[in-house]
C-alpha cells in the first residue's frame, strides 16, 4: 500500500514535495520503506486506474525534511515566512541532494508535517528553490502546489490577524526585488547576515543594496545625563548626585552601538532616518560623517504623507548619488519596514503585499498591525506620486536642454542695405554691400526657361488690395524701367562646349562684369532673386542631372536611403545645427538595461550596478545578450561553491545535512514601549 501521505507535487526534474500527517515520521524510516515497490506514494495529476506499466511505477525516493532544523522564532503568533538566511540554507541543502551521486537515480522529496505552518513554510521553499536557481518565473513555481490550500502568513502584532500574505506574495514579492537588482543570492553572506541580526551585535539587515534596517542604538549614559539635565531645569536635584562627576569617565558606548558606527562608515551609509525618540546622541552619527535626521511617529500608528514625502525625496537623493540610507525605530520592524516599503512601491512599483513579504523574508516581523491595511489604501496614491515626479523630471530636463540650446535674443533693427547684384556665366552670386556674400548654386538655364520666365514679367499682377496695410518701407534708389521687388530676368546663357568645360576657360572668354547691368535693389529683393535661383536650380539643372525619381538628398549629408552625398551636393544643403541632449534616467528603473522589465528571473552579477552617480544605464543588444548569458552561467554557482558552510558534505553513510547554528532573539519583546 502506498505510503499514509498526500500526493506528491511534481516541481520539475527530480524534485517532489508532499505532507504526512503529524507528526511525521523519520527520514530513516521512510527511505527504507521507500525500496519496497508497494509503497510508492501518488503524484498529483497522474491518471489513476490505468493498467498499463509506468516509470512511476518503478521510480525510486529519498525522502528529506526541514522541519526540525529551519525553525522560525515568533515575536508572537507570527510563524513564518522563514528569513532570506533559511532560504539560502534551504537552496543549498536541495542542490547537494541532487547532486550526490549516490542518490543520483532516486526521486527527491521534500516532506513536512500537515501542520499548517510547517507545510506553508516547506512549499515556499520549494517554490523558492524552483525560481531562485533553476530560474524560473514565479507562476510555473506556484503552480504545482495552486490546488493545495495553505494557511496564509500573519504579522507579528499582538492583535488578530486581519491581514494575510500568501505564498504567492512571497514569491512575486522576490521575484520584483531580482528584477530590479535588490537581491542577488550571489553576493550574499550567510555569516554576515545571521551575526549582524542578533541583538548583542546590532540587529540589523539589509533590506536592499540602499537600505538597511535597525533597531534603534541605545546609550544608557547619554540617556541618564538628558534626565538628569531635565531634573535640573525643573529645579529637581538629580537623582544620583555623587556620580554626575563620573559621567565622563564612563563614557563608554555599548557594543551593538559600537559596532553599528563603524558598521555604518564602512558601508557608505550617508544618512540615519530615526522616526522613535531620541536613546543615544546623534551627533556620534554626524562626526562620522553621517548625516541625521528624525521624523519621529507614534509607535503603532502610520505617518502623514508630509513625513513619507520628505522620507522619499531624502532617501532617493541619498540614493541616486550612491549611497546608503540607514532607517530605525524602536525595534526596526514596524516604522522602519513601513517607510522603506512606501519607497518600494513609489520607486519600483511593487504592490503593498509584494513589499511586505519581500521585507518579512529579509527581515523578519516588518510591518505591523494596521501599517500593512495602510499601505495597501496608500499603494495607488504612491504609485501616482511616480508617475508625477517623472512627469515633472522630464519636463524639467526638457526645458533645461531647450535652455542650453537656443538662447533668447534679440534681433536688430530691420534695415534696408544697397547691394549690387550681377551673374556670371559659371556662378551666380550676390555681393551685399556689408562684405557678406552669400554663395549660390551654379545655374545654366536653357532657353525655354529665360523665355518662360519672360512671358512671366510681361504679365502685370492684378489689382487686389491688401487685407492687412502694408508695413513702411525704406525708399531707395532704382532704375526707371524695373521694379523695386523683382529682380530682372537672368540673361540666357549660350550651351557650354562638351570638348572644353568651363572650369577651362579662360577670363578673356567669359563676360566682363562691365558688360553685366548692375541694378540697385533691396533687401526683400534680394531674396526674391535667391529664392527664384533656387526655383530654377529644382527645375533645370537637378532634373536634368538626376532625373525625375532621384531620392531627394538629406540636409545631413545623407540621402533617404542612408548613403552619403558627394561634397558638391553637400555645398547645395545648408548645414543642419548640432545638437546635444541628455539622458537621464527613469525614477523607475527596471532591469538594467532594458526599458522594460524582463519576465524571465535573472540574477545580476554585479551589486549595486543599479545606482550608478550618472544615473542613466545604458547597454547594448550585444552587451545585454552578454550579461544574461553570464547570469545563466552563474546561476546556481553559490550553492556548489558556498555549500561547505552550510551543509555536512555527503558520506558514505549519510546524505548531505544542514549545519546546526545559533538562534537569536530580536529585540522586539519590548517593542511594545512607546519610544
Amino acid at each position: 500500500m502506498p505510503l499514509p501521505c498526500e500526493p506528491l507535487c511534481h516541481f520539475g526534474g527530480r524534485l517532489f514535495f508532499t505532507s504526512f500527517p503529524h507528526p511525521p515520521p523519520r527520514p530513516d524510516v521512510l527511505n527504507h520503506l521507500a525500496q519496497d515497490p508497494v509503497n510508492s506514494p501518488d503524484v498529483r495529476g497522474t491518471p489513476k486506474g490505468s493498467s498499463s506499466t509506468t516509470p512511476d511505477d518503478d521510480a525510486k525516493y529519498y525522502y528529506f525534511t526541514i522541519d526540525d532544523q529551519l525553525l522560525y522564532l515568533s515575536f508572537f503568533q507570527d510563524w513564518g515566512p522563514l528569513n532570506l538566511a533559511m532560504v539560502y540554507k534551504a537552496c543549498i541543502l536541495i542542490h547537494e541532494l541532487l547532486q550526490d551521486p549516490a542518490i543520483a537515480s532516486h526521486r527527491i522529496v521534500l516532506y513536512s508535517s500537515n501542520d499548517p505552518r510547517r507545510k506553508a513554510n516547506a512549499a515556499l521553499l520549494m517554490a523558492l528553490y524552483v525560481m531562485i536557481v533553476q530560474q524560473r518565473p514565479p507562476w510555473e513555481a506556484f503552480h504545482p502546489i495552486a490546488e493545495i490550500e495553505f494557511m496564509p502568513f500573519r504579522d507579528a502584532g499582538r492583535g488578530r490577524s486581519d491581514f494575510n500574505l500568501s505564498i504567492q506574495d512571497c514569491l512575486w514579492g522576490i521575484y520584483k526585488a531580482m528584477q530590479n537588482s535588490l537581491l542577488d543570492m550571489n553576493e550574499f553572506d550567510v555569516e554576515d547576515y545571521e551575526y549582524y541580526e542578533k541583538v548583542e551585535n546590532g540587529d540589523w539587515n539589509w533590506l536592499t543594496p540602499n537600505f538597511i534596517a535597525f533597531a534603534s542604538p541605545v546609550d544608557p549614559i547619554w540617556l541618564k545625563k538628558e534626565k538628569d539635565k531635565k531634573e535640573q531645569e525643573n529645579m529637581v536635584p538629580p537623582s544620583s548626585p555623587n556620580k554626575m562627576g563620573n559621567l565622563a569617565l564612563q563614557r563608554k558606548l555599548p557594543t551593538p552601538f559600537q559596532n553599528c558606527l563603524d558598521y555604518f562608515e564602512r558601508q557608505n551609509v550617508k544618512l540615519v532616518v530615526r522616526l522613535n525618540n531620541p536613546l543615544y546622541d546623534a551627533q556620534l552619527f554626524r562626526e562620522r560623517g553621517i548625516n541625521h535626521v528624525g521624523l519621529y511617529f507614534d509607535d503603532g500608528t502610520n505617518p502623514t504623507d508630509e513625513i513619507v514625502r520628505k522620507f522619499i525625496d531624502m532617501s532617493d537623493e541619498v540614493i541616486e548619488s550612491g549611497g546608503v540610507v540607514a532607517v530605525h525605530c524602536k525595534a526596526g520592524l514596524g516604522r522602519t519596514g513601513t517607510l522603506i516599503g512606501a519607497y518600494l512601491i513609489w520607486k519600483y512599483g511593487f504592490t503593498a503585499t509584494e513589499a511586505i513579504a519581500f521585507m518579512r523574508i529579509v527581515r523578519p516581523g516588518s510591518v505591523v498591525g494596521p501599517q500593512q491595511q495602510y499601505m495597501y489604501l496608500k499603494q495607488l496614491e504612491w504609485t501616482k506620486w511616480a508617475a508625477v515626479d517623472e512627469m515633472r523630471k522630464l519636463q524639467q530636463s526638457s526645458v533645461m536642454a531647450a535652455t542650453a540650446l537656443v538662447a533668447p535674443v534679440t534681433p536688430p533693427a530691420e534695415q534696408e542695405e544697397e547691394m549690387d547684384v550681377f551673374t556670371d556665366a559659371t556662378t551666380a552670386t550676390i555681393v551685399m554691400s556689408s562684405t557678406t556674400t552669400i554663395p549660390v548654386p551654379p545655374v545654366t538655364p536653357s532657353k525655354h526657361v529665360a523665355a518662360a520666365a519672360a512671358k512671366a514679367h510681361a504679365i502685370a499682377p492684378p489689382g487686389q488690395p491688401r487685407k492687412t496695410p502694408a508695413a513702411k518701407r525704406v525708399a531707395s534708389d532704382s532704375d526707371a524701367e524695373d521694379d523695386g521687388d523683382v529682380l530682372p530676368a537672368l540673361p540666357a546663357v549660350p550651351r557650354r562646349s562638351k570638348s572644353k568645360p568651363a572650369s577651362a576657360r579662360t577670363a578673356s572668354q567669359r563676360a566682363p562684369a562691365s558688360e553685366q547691368r548692375p541694378s540697385r535693389v533691396t533687401r526683400s529683393a534680394a531674396n526674391a532673386a535667391v529664392k527664384k535661383v533656387n526655383a530654377v536650380l529644382s527645375t533645370t539643372k537637378t532634373t536634368k542631372a538626376n532625373g525625375p525619381n532621384k531620392i531627394p538628398r538629406l540636409a545631413n549629408g545623407t540621402s533617404a536611403r542612408g548613403t552619403a552625398t558627394t561634397s558638391k551636393e553637400a555645398a547645395l544643403v545648408p548645414a543642419a545645427p548640432t545638437t546635444t541632449t541628455t539622458t537621464t534616467r527613469p525614477l523607475r528603473p527596471r532591469q538594467p538595461g532594458s526599458p522594460t522589465p524582463s519576465r524571465l528571473p535573472t540574477l545580476v552579477g554585479a551589486k549595486r550596478s543599479h545606482h550608478n552617480s550618472t544615473g542613466s544605464v545604458q547597454e547594448t543588444g550585444a552587451t545585454a545578450a552578454a550579461i544574461a548569458k553570464s547570469a545563466l552561467a552563474a546561476a546556481g554557482t553559490w550553492v556548489a561553491t558556498n555549500a561547505g558552510s552550510v551543509v555536512v558534505p555527503a558520506s558514505k553513510s549519510e546524505r548531505p545535512g544542514l549545519r546546526s547554528v545559533r538562534r537569536r532573539r530580536s529585540s522586539f519583546s519590548a517593542a511594545d514601549v512607546v519610544a
